[in-house]
């Protein structure tokens, strides 16, 4: 009996009954009739099950005490209650199946309400995700609708500007022509602007040290006075200005300082924007650092020889005039200096572009012309010209392909073989005053590459280029001075 006990218990038989009570009673509402039905069969079916089990209990429970035993409690209890007309049947199948079947109707029950929580779950996430579609599907419609608008307003624009007539195209165009020449014209005015802003900069500059100079002169005359009367001086005795500097050794320092400045920056700023420009055209790197190397150069070259002549012709001007206590040399450097917007820097570039156009080391696409580069060669001939008015002057290292790389004067590229001893072709030269080395230059070195190409570039001729009628370019805008139209009046 205790065996029959242990299991009853165990399988906790009054507690799932006591739980599908609880769920009938909670959802008895929301079931139908014939929902209700069935869980109350259940019921039924389950307490019959249990009072089964408890019958086997009082059977075997009668049987352990004997003939007599329990006869008053069965006659007190139990006889009136079967008099009640309440009968049960034994069920047909054996105690431990029964109890197997309450623990699997038990599991059943769980995994159906398991089920059933998951489905409203999976229920609501559909209808959230439902609203939200409709809500996106009506967002779209609405653009659609408005993009439908658009394209019907495009299409009546379009409509309207096909219906221009031939005249009003014809006066577009001269529009056009119009607009373009006033652009022409009001870029030349903002390199006036900028030659001007560059200009006052270095008045400026020139004020300040003027300024610097002035007074420590004044302190220089106050240290030198002396309590007696100076005597009277003659012109013909040696002039206290004989000593005095001009205003281009004045401003020697400063004019170096922004020159060599002014280098580095055409190898960041103006070399980096040809060089992009060039590789429109040209797709071979080598080349288009060949090209700027040797308009540098060139220009360089040219502006030295334009000073040259420039200086030459102030000199003949002045000589006419000049009674200063300054050297005709001094004062021809000092006029330069003042007057560096009379330089023909147009002049210097037309001969920097002729000058490469005949070099047999580069080549270009017939289409275009070296006047490409231009705004580098135009800064170059400027920054070279200005150079050579300072005492030193500056100048650039000369450099050939194929020579021992030097690394005091030169910088390999990033792309070299830094242990390769020949230089290949430079990139950018090297700023020097005399045999010092103000900014270093930049040379590619690379193994067995020069021999190769010189073997195979021997073979063909060296041949000009010749600027076509088609693609020369003609500049209108001249300096108003040149050297040749100097007077003594603009000397003054």
């Amino acid at each position: 009996m205790a065996e029959v006990l242990r299991r009853l218990t165990n399988a906790s038989s009054f507690s799932v009954l006591q739980d599908k009570l609880e769920n009938w009673h909670r959802d008895y509402h929301v079931f139908s009739c014939d929902q209700n039905v069935n869980r109350c069969c259940e019921l039924i079916e389950l307490t019959a099950k249990i009072q089964g089990q408890l019958f086997n209990i009082l059977n075997l429970t009668a049987a352990e005490g004997g003939r007599c035993g329990g006869v008053d409690t069965l006659k007190t209890r139990f006889l009136p209650w079967l008099g009640s007309c309440f009968s049960i049947s034994r069920p047909s199948i054996a105690d431990g199946t029964s109890l197997h079947l309450i623990q699997g109707a038990a599991e059943k029950d769980r995994k159906t309400k398991e089920l059933s929580l998951s489905q409203e779950s999976e229920i609501r996430k559909l209808e959230v995700q439902l609203n939200s579609t409709s809500l996106q599907l009506e967002s779209v419609t609405a653009e659609l609708v408005e993009a439908q608008k658009k394209l019907d307003h495009t299409k009546c624009k379009s409509a309207t500007t096909l219906l221009a007539t031939e005249d009003e195209i014809l006066q577009l165009k001269a529009d056009l022509l119009s607009t373009n020449e006033q652009l022409e014209l009001y870029k030349r005015k903002q390199d006036a602007v900028h030659d001007y802003e560059r200009q006052i900069r270095l008045l400026k500059d020139e004020l300040a040290y003027l300024n610097s100079e002035k007074v420590m002169l004044q302190e220089r005359l106050v240290r030198s006075r002396s309590p007696s009367p100076l005597p009277l001086l003659s012109r013909s005795s040696s002039p206290l200005r004989s000593t005095s500097p001009t205003r281009a050794q004045l401003t020697n320092s400063s004019r170096h300082a922004r020159l060599v400045s002014r280098f580095s920056d055409l190898y960041t700023m103006e070399r980096l924007d040809a060089q992009t420009l060039l590789r429109r055209y040209i797709p071979d790197i080598e080349m288009v650092q060949r090209i700027i190397f040797i308009a540098v150069m060139e220009s360089f070259q040219k502006a030295k020889l334009a000073y040259r002549k420039f200086k030459q012709q102030v000199r003949k001007t002045l000589s006419t005039s000049h009674f200063g206590p300054e050297s005709l040399e001094d004062a021809a450097v000092d006029y330069i200096v003042r007057n560096l917007d009379l330089y023909d820097v147009l002049c210097s570039v037309n001969d920097v572009i002729l000058a490469m156009n005949k070099n047999p080391q580069i080549s270009f696409p017939p289409e275009v012309d070296f006047r490409l580069i231009s705004p580098l060669i135009r800064e170059t001939c400027r920054v070279a010209f200005a150079m050579q008015t300072l005492d030193p002057p500056l100048d650039l290292a000369y450099g050939s392909n194929g020579e021992l790389f030097n690394n005091a004067k030169y910088r390999r590229s990033f792309d070299s073989d830094f242990s390769a001893p020949l230089v290949v072709y430079y990139v950018w030269p090297a700023l020097v005053e005399g045999c010092t080395v103000l900014v270093k230059g930049e040379a590619v070195t690379k193994r067995g590459v020069l021999w190769s190409r010189s073997r195979s570039r021997s073979a063909s001729p060296a041949r000009s280029r010749s600027l076509s009628p088609a693609r020369s370019v003609r500049f209108s805008d001249k300096r108003s001075l040149s050297p040749g139209r100097l007077t003594t009046r603009h000397l003054s």
